[in-house]
């Protein structure tokens, strides 16, 4: 087994684990870490919790498009950005989580989790045996202003026992769900439709028609859209806008108007954008992305 230690984040990953990274032993999971595009690959522990403690807090800072690679802990894990914004991808859905919510990712859930921008994030971990919390799979939390102080507070490992106990109670009174969905838009698997799906993720703004790819890649326009549906389980217009709304979550949270990112990823206006945001999320983006209250 490996141990390194990457911010206030241990990482354990045993010898399966590194012989399964791309160049074995020394592969990219291994050497970058947070300060390069991938990080630590394998199991995650968090830092050595005070004997008492129920809770354990471990923080990091992060720079704009750096991921730790797909993990998985014993531990359940409320996954949270202080500044900046998380993007947590599991089980075949990506969420991107501004300071106002929180993503709580059941212990032996295999994820990976980056920063959109240079974000802090700070991260809640329970004993399992010690949680009453009963949730099976990944669910967004709504971040109030007393949980992020709370959050805070736990952070200090030589707080009081009584005082802990206290605040981890309050925690878990503060974990309320919300109602918003995850915008997936799955890779095609046939190689043709493959080729349209990645133009597309590196530019959302393309309005090519279906006809008009085929001509690119060698196949009719029924063709691709019959590769769309039966690889990705959804028409091609409906993935292409999970594509454009997946692109402009990052630009929202960044600070861009809604104006400007609707253009950027290929709406021709802001009510249209708006629209689709709503109907694939359930909120208006102004809503997604309200600041925490002071």
């Amino acid at each position: 087994m490996t141990t390194t230690r990457q911010g206030d984040m241990l990482y354990r990953r045993t010898d399966n684990d590194a012989a399964d990274l791309p160049g074995g032993q020394d592969g990219p999971g291994r050497k970058d870490g947070p300060g390069g595009k991938d990080g630590p690959e394998g199991q995650v522990a968090p830092p050595g919790p005070p004997a008492e403690a129920a809770v354990v807090v471990g923080s990091f800072a992060m720079g704009g498009g750096q991921w730790f690679p797909a993990h998985q802990h014993d531990h359940h894990q409320l996954a949270w950005a202080r500044r900046g914004v998380l993007a947590v991808r599991a089980v075949g859905n990506t969420w991107v989580l501004p300071p106002s919510m929180a993503l709580w990712i059941p212990a032996g859930t295999r994820h990976a989790t980056g920063a959109a921008g240079p974000a802090l994030f700070r991260s809640l971990y329970y004993l399992p045996a010690r949680c009453p919390v009963g949730w099976t799979a990944p669910t967004v939390v709504g971040v109030s202003p007393l949980l992020r102080e709370l959050i805070s507070y736990l952070a200090d490992d030589t707080l009081a026992a009584a005082a802990r106990e206290r605040a981890e109670a309050v925690v878990l009174d503060q974990l309320c769900p919300v109602s918003v969905a995850t915008v997936q838009a799955p890779m095609p698997r046939d190689p043709r439709a493959r080729r349209v799906a990645e133009a597309l993720r590196a530019d959302p703004a393309d309005g090519r028609t279906l006809a008009e790819w085929g001509a690119r890649v060698g196949a009719s326009g029924r063709t691709l859209a019959r590769a769309f549906v039966t690889d990705t389980g959804m028409p091609y217009g409906q993935w292409r806008t999970r594509v454009r709304l997946q692109a402009a979550m990052p630009l929202l949270a960044a600070g861009g108007t809604v104006a400007a990112v609707a253009a950027r990823v290929g709406y021709a206006s802001p009510s249209a954008f708006v629209a689709a945001f709503r109907r694939a999320v359930g909120v208006p983006p102004g809503a997604y992305f309200a600041p925490l209250e002071a």
